[in-house]
Parts: C-alpha cells; sequence; structure tokens
C-alpha cells in the first residue's frame, strides 16, 4: 500500500515510465516509417536508373522521371482530373452499394442460421462466379453505360462484404452471449451491445476487401465500352503507343487504392479502439 511520504517517488516512477514508453513509441513509428519510405526510394529509383543504363527498354518501361512528366502533363490539361473524376464515381457508388445493402443482410443471416442455412448453396454458387466472368452478361442486359458499370463493382464487393459479415457474426465468443443473456439482455439488445461490436472488426476487414475489389474491377470495366476514366485513359493511351501517359493512368490508380486503404484503415482502429487492437 502506498503511503503518503512514497507518493511523490510513485508518481515520479508512472512519469519516467510514461516518458519511456512515448519515446519508444516515437522510436518505432520513425522506424517504420524510414523502411517504408526506403522501400520505395529503392523501387523509384531502379525504375529510373534501369531504363537509363539500358537495363530495360525504355521504350516499354520509361524513366520515372519520364511518367512524372507525362502525369503532370495530363493534369494540367485537366485529362487526369476527368479520368479520375468518373472513375471514382463508379468506383465509390457500387461500393456504397454493397455497404449498405450486403451489410445489413449479412448481419440478418448471421443472426438468423436457418436463413443462412437456406441461403448458403446460392451464395456460394453466387461468390465463386468471378466478377470480370460477367461484365458482358452485365453489359448486355445494362448497356455499356454507367449502370453496368456500377452493378459490375457492386457485385464484385458484395461478397467479401456479405461473408466477412456473416462469419464475423457468428464467430462471437459463445460464453460473451451466455453472460449477456444471463444479465436479461433481450434480443435487439443482445444483437447491439454483444453481437455487432465483436463482429466490427471483422465486418472492416470485408470492407478493405471490398475497396481494394471496387478499384481492380473499375479497370476492367472501364476497359469496355467506356468513353472516360482511369481505365479508359490506361487502354487509349497503350493502344497509341502513348506509354507514359499509360504508366501515369496505372500509378494513378495505384496512389487512389494507396489512399483509399488508408482512410478505411483509419476508421477501423477508431471504431475498434475499444478492443486494444494492434495493427501492423
Amino acid at each position: 500500500m502506498t503511503t503518503y511520504a512514497q507518493a511523490p517517488t510513485v508518481l515520479a516512477e508512472r512519469e519516467t515510465h510514461y516518458v519511456e514508453a512515448s519515446r519508444f513509441s516515437l522510436k518505432s513509428a520513425l522506424a517504420s516509417t524510414f523502411r517504408n519510405t526506403a522501400v520505395l526510394v529503392v523501387f523509384f529509383g531502379l525504375w529510373q536508373i534501369l531504363p537509363k543504363l539500358g537495363v530495360i527498354n525504355a521504350t516499354f518501361v520509361p524513366p520515372f522521371s519520364t511518367v512524372v512528366a507525362a502525369w503532370w502533363g495530363l493534369l494540367r490539361n485537366g485529362e487526369l482530373l476527368s479520368a479520375v473524376g468518373a472513375s471514382l464515381e463508379r468506383s465509390m457508388t457500387g461500393f456504397g452499394l454493397a455497404l449498405v445493402i450486403f451489410i445489413p443482410l449479412g448481419l440478418l443471416i448471421g443472426w438468423y442460421r436457418k436463413l443462412g442455412v437456406f441461403l448458403n448453396p446460392l451464395l456460394e454458387l453466387c461468390r465463386n462466379t468471378a466478377a470480370l466472368a460477367l461484365i458482358p452478361v452485365f453489359i448486355l442486359t445494362l448497356g455499356i453505360g454507367q449502370v453496368s458499370k456500377i452493378s459490375v463493382i457492386l457485385y464484385a464487393c458484395a461478397w467479401p462484404v456479405l461473408l466477412n459479415t456473416i462469419s464475423g457474426v457468428r464467430s462471437v465468443d459463445p460464453l460473451l452471449v451466455k453472460s449477456a443473456r444471463s444479465m436479461g439482455l433481450k434480443p435487439l439488445r443482445l444483437f447491439q451491445k454483444v453481437f455487432l461490436p465483436a463482429a466490427l472488426p471483422t465486418i472492416f476487414t470485408g470492407i478493405r476487401l471490398a475497396g481494394a475489389t471496387s478499384i481492380l474491377v473499375l479497370l476492367a470495366a472501364e476497359l469496355q465500352g467506356a468513353t472516360n476514366g482511369l481505365g479508359f485513359l490506361i487502354n487509349v493511351s497503350e493502344t497509341n503507343f502513348q506509354i507514359p501517359q499509360m504508366y501515369a493512368g496505372i500509378l494513378t490508380i495505384s496512389l487512389i487504392g494507396l489512399s483509399f486503404n488508408m482512410i478505411l484503415v483509419r476508421l477501423e482502429r477508431h471504431f475498434s479502439k475499444w478492443r486494444g487492437l494492434t495493427y501492423a
């Protein structure tokens, strides 16, 4: 038991511990940032040097500086912003619709196991049918406009969201459920206070997978029948042998995907703070 005489010493020790923990956390963050930055510097450095030295054919893989110059040119003339705007509209619409429709559906199927057993054969059939294989079907039935492209993205994003939501609800600790029921929680309150918070990390895993999927499928959807967008820009640049512009479009897609994933990771951390989760 701490006495009044010992209190200053105890407080000083705690303060020292907190300072050391903060320093360790700062050092870890700096070390991680340095490693990540170093890898990117090496990658882009090799991209710049190898074509210059003739190790890689500069016609097909131009130096990084040439790609950056092409990217800046597309940005200045407005072509890049127009393509990014069209692509983000399609991607975010399909992704958003997938969240609105399939998170509630996944919660419902996970909560009512009999419904899950009944729908399982259909779910297994659909989730094993690649979205890219259905692009011609969507185009034939919905046309070559926005609706078909958004529908393809919606279909592709549906399965990681739906299946991870179902898995999250079904993987809740049974002891936790029993404890909550013994305290008199009604089914609705049990779902709100136990099942939904416990399933949240798994649901966010599905959301992050769907985010990446929405970008990947978008490119394939824009390669057929599109008149704008990043996929269209990449395809036209490749057809016209404008290789730097093609790589500029690819680099833009990568940056969008990386930024989108970082936003989702931050949201996941925010909503999962209570679990004390750690992230790499």
